[in-house]
């Protein structure tokens, strides 16, 4: 689950993590409420308007600026709420901005020059283990830097069993090129950071940019934080943050209906039970010389009513041009796959493409005759192969 900045700061704060003072708002006049109050806080007299959606480089889309004066607060915030803010994260669409953060400055002037770093923690799948990738030239431009220096990329990996090691903050922080007080604010934030990465059952933690203040101090300016999905349940906190209006509208319907739904760019709409047969048949729609247009994993114990609704919000995407639903009667009746069937073309309205269904298992002989029987304009296969081969037929 991606959270928005503001959220993201509320738990590193909650670990100790240091981030700038901030306060979200809806509109220009609670933004301004927002800014009078973190300058009573901080005495700050300069603040970032920052734009609250799920995507990064909303500095480049003009979904960020400094204020230099209460007005300025509000003429920022005028612009930015409600805009459709475009950035290299979003599509050609972009996505609306409800919100947005008012933070202190922390680009004050002092002894030391202020400088920026990336640091994120993931989860190195290949390795099984976390990961900290950091580097000392954090900011905007850091996919450039990653393209052209990938030698100022670092990695530090972490064990999972014994955790992170006092000499790899520090190795962390010294390769960042920090000495003095900096070095010891750079500990103690890797460290912090670490603890809320693992507490809070999260997938990522990106910072970009960690700023080194010119005292020294070690700030998130900003937070890019996902959190498992599978380990919700642990945290309700963390899940009441989750924000319907920066999800795609047909992955919020089929959580509801406990559907695996994630919408891909093609021409073939997918409905399967269990992950590993849906990879499967995607792999197989793509052979065949079509492109899948979504994963749907109905689950083990798909019944009717859950069949009907994953060919429902399969046929909500327009790009649909045929349908291939492949089913394994391991725990699910086949049967009940084909009753769902019929039970969805008899109450949606019009379904006017191919549809592909392939049934293997429990019941699937008495599925495939319900099928047959029912009158639908549906092709029943029994291997996979015949249904490649038709998946390629009816595109053409």
């Amino acid at each position: 689950m991606n959270l928005h900045e503001y959220q993201g700061k509320l738990i590193l704060k909650k670990y100790g993590v240091p981030v700038p003072e901030g306060i979200v708002a809806n509109t220009p006049e609670k933004a301004v409420d927002a800014a009078k109050e973190i300058q009573k806080l901080t005495g700050t007299d300069k603040w970032a308007v920052k734009a609250q959606i799920h995507a990064g480089g909303r500095g480049k889309g003009g979904g960020v600026k400094i204020a230099k004066s209460l007005d300025e607060v509000k003429s920022y915030a005028e612009q930015i709420i409600g805009m459709q803010l475009i950035t290299p994260q979003t599509s050609a669409k972009g996505k609306k901005v409800r919100q947005v953060l008012i933070e202190q400055n922390i680009y004050y002037k002092g002894e030391s020059e202020t400088l920026e770093y990336y640091i994120s923690i993931l989860l190195n799948r290949r390795k099984s283990c976390n990961m900290f990738m950091y580097s000392p030239r954090g900011g905007m431009n850091i996919e450039k830097v990653a393209a052209e220096t990938p030698e100022e990329i670092f990695t530090e990996e972490i064990d999972p069993k014994i955790g992170l090691q006092g000499f790899q903050s520090r190795k962390i922080a010294f390769n960042l090129g920090l000495s003095g007080e900096a070095f010891k604010s750079m500990y103690k934030f890797i460290n912090a950071l670490y603890k809320a990465y693992i507490e809070s059952d999260a997938s990522l933690f990106e910072i970009n940019p960690a700023i080194k203040t010119s005292d020294n101090k070690v700030y998130a300016a900003d937070a890019k934080v996902v959190i498992d999905n599978n380990a919700l349940f642990r945290h309700p906190d963390i899940q009441a943050m989750r924000d319907l209006n920066e999800e795609d509208p047909i992955e919020v319907e089929a959580s509801r209906f406990d559907l695996n739904y994630v919408k891909l760019n093609g021409n073939v709409g997918c409905m399967v039970n269990g992950a590993g047969l849906a990879m499967a048949t995607m792999d197989i729609i793509k052979l065949s010389g079509g492109n899948p247009a979504n994963f749907l994993d109905v689950g083990g114990s798909a019944n009717t009513k859950r069949v009907e609704e994953g060919l429902r919000i399969i046929l909500k995407d327009n790009n649909v041009k045929a349908v291939l639903i492949n089913i394994y009667g391991g725990i699910v009746r086949c049967d009940y796959v084909a009753q769902g069937l019929i039970d969805a073309y008899k109450n949606i309205d019009k379904i006017d493409i191919p549809i592909i269904v392939r049934l293997q298992g429990t019941n699937a002989e008495k599925g495939k005759e319900l099928i047959n029987n029912s009158g639908l304009k549906v092709h029943s296969v029994i291997y996979l192969q015949e249904a490649a081969e038709l998946v390629t037929k009816v595109l053409k």
